[in-house]
């Protein structure tokens, strides 16, 4: 198969370059600190920046003078809802994952103090699990619910745990075990666990970017005696290929740990 043609678009490149620099730097950057970290003349960049500040992108810091990114770039990000996104980029990997390993997945999120299933793509198989889009569930419940709460950062778990109607009734011992498996979870960066809800196992795996609050898990529950009963770890490779590719389209680049 061909590649893909690509086609050079200088202007567009330099304009990117100084949005992706000035998103990093810690202080207003001057043409000249610009020049130096993008290896170009200040005549190459000169007209781009005219540009970007005249279209409100970019804006001068009114002491130093120089360029740092204006609110625009947010604006535009937030016309559409995260959950939004997601939806789009997810249902086409979802398809390919269920038709090469023959099970159902679903992607959920956190809403309020439940996992919230999102979407769906079924399993081509006659027999299969599958579940419903809007289904609700206390998280500490679910493999997804626990994997999500791992990733959120200290304090945010901390205080959704503190409002969370399983962690509330639990023992100290209890929550000392939970702590320790939410750590596990977290490093991993995937879970596989023994369903709570019926015979069988489930596997979830992060999908978004904890660091900007963009969050969700791809979930695959595993029929009992099914095709990949007992091979969930083979599972593994096909699951995080397909959270990585929603994760990409969406734009997000590699999912770091919060």
């Amino acid at each position: 198969m061909k590649s893909k043609q690509r086609y050079a678009v200088p202007a567009l490149d330099k304009g990117l370059d100084i949005l992706e620099s000035l998103a990093v730097a810690q202080v207003p950057q001057s043409l000249t600190d610009l020049s130096r970290a993008l290896k170009r003349t200040p005549s190459e960049l000169f007209r781009i920046l005219d540009v970007l500040e005249r279209r409100k992108y970019i804006g001068r810091d009114l002491i130093s003078d120089g360029y740092s990114l204006t609110l625009k770039l947010y604006e535009l990000a937030h016309t559409r809802s995260p959950v939004d996104h997601l939806l789009r980029a997810a249902v086409p990997p979802m398809r390919e994952l269920a038709e090469s390993i023959r099970e159902s997945c679903h992607l959920s999120i956190l809403h309020g103090q439940f996992l919230m299933v999102i979407a769906q793509a079924e399993s081509p198989d006659p027999v299969r699990l599958s579940v419903e889009v809007g289904y609700r569930a206390l998280p500490l419940g679910t493999a997804s619910g626990k994997l999500l709460i791992s990733m959120l950062d200290e304090a945010e778990r901390s205080r959704f745990l503190a409002a969370d109607p399983t962690y509330k009734v639990m023992s100290r011992a209890q929550r000392l075990r939970l702590g320790t498996e939410i750590a596990n979870i977290r490093r991993m960066r995937l879970y596989v666990a023994a369903s709570t809800r019926r015979t069988g196992n489930d596997l979830t795996c992060v999908v978004g970017n904890p660091r900007i609050g963009v969050l969700a898990a791809l979930g695959v529950p595993l029929i009992p005696g099914g095709p990949n009963d007992g091979k969930e770890r083979k599972l593994i490779p096909m699951i995080r290929k397909c959270a990585n590719q929603i994760t990409a389209v969406v734009g997000l680049g590699t999912h770091g740990s919060a």
